[in-house]
């Protein structure tokens, strides 16, 4: 295998990735980069649009997505499938405006109450969003959520709705919380209704600089790598 240095003078690799892994992306891309390993342009946008980018053929040499978007892609053909790796599990939180009540959610119970409560809520339309709608199926309160519950359009963070005032209640992964201005991060989801998503990455079967690409993801599951994942409020994947 070959070390970071020796791939420098290849041409910088390009990626793109949903919202819910951009800053940790940024902080490990460049502290591969400072360690004399190959930059990587990253674009970062909803992870719907991006996988469907990727299906359209756009050029990329990785894809950062929830796992399951990934092996789409992979039956797609769109991904080498030996090249994927998870990255990081991440869980979902909670967040009011910057001064707002701050409501109790140390239980299921407590947040089903809290979502009634709400004036309206929001969630994004990744794979946490969808979890969330069937949680309420289950719940029975589908229907009395009818026009209180606003939708982020993709790419934008649910907590930018809630730090304008235009959602009271909000629920997005804590990575995309968790260095945002004007909310009030109330924490997780309790346990027993955590949506865990696992983030993967994968090479594109077009790439032309696949061992580039094989020694960055290399770097991005090392045990290196896993203090950058607590800090942006992830943890590292199993294998």
């Amino acid at each position: 295998m070959q070390s970071p240095s020796s791939v420098t003078s290849a041409p910088a690799l390009k990626g793109i990735s949903s919202m819910a892994t951009r800053q940790l992306l940024n902080e490990l891309l460049a502290l591969y980069a400072a360690r004399g390993g190959s930059t990587l342009q990253l674009e970062s946008v909803g992870g719907v649009d991006a996988a469907k980018r990727v299906q359209a053929d756009e050029p990329f040499d990785i894809v950062f997505l929830a796992s399951d978007a990934i092996d789409k892609l992979v039956a797609a053909g769109k991904l080498d499938a030996q090249s994927k790796v998870n990255l990081a599990d991440s869980g979902v939180a909670l967040a009011v405006r910057a001064g707002a009540a701050q409501p109790d959610i140390r239980s299921a119970e407590a947040v089903r109450q809290a979502v009634l409560a709400a004036r309206n809520i929001s969630y994004s339309t990744g794979p946490s969003g969808v979890a969330l709608a069937k949680l309420f199926d289950v719940w029975g309160i589908t229907d009395q959520l009818q026009g209180r519950i606003v939708q982020a359009p993709p790419g934008v963070p649910v907590g930018t709705l809630v730090a304008r005032g235009e959602v009271e209640l909000g629920f997005q992964q804590l990575s995309e919380l968790i260095n945002l201005e004007g909310i009030t991060l109330l924490g997780n989801l309790p346990p027993e209704i955590q949506i865990t998503t696992t983030f993967s990455a994968a090479i594109t079967s077009a790439s032309a600089h696949k061992k580039a690409a094989q020694e960055l993801l290399h770097f991005l599951v090392s045990d290196d790598a896993a203090a950058a994942k607590r800090r942006q409020g992830m943890e590292p994947a199993a294998a």
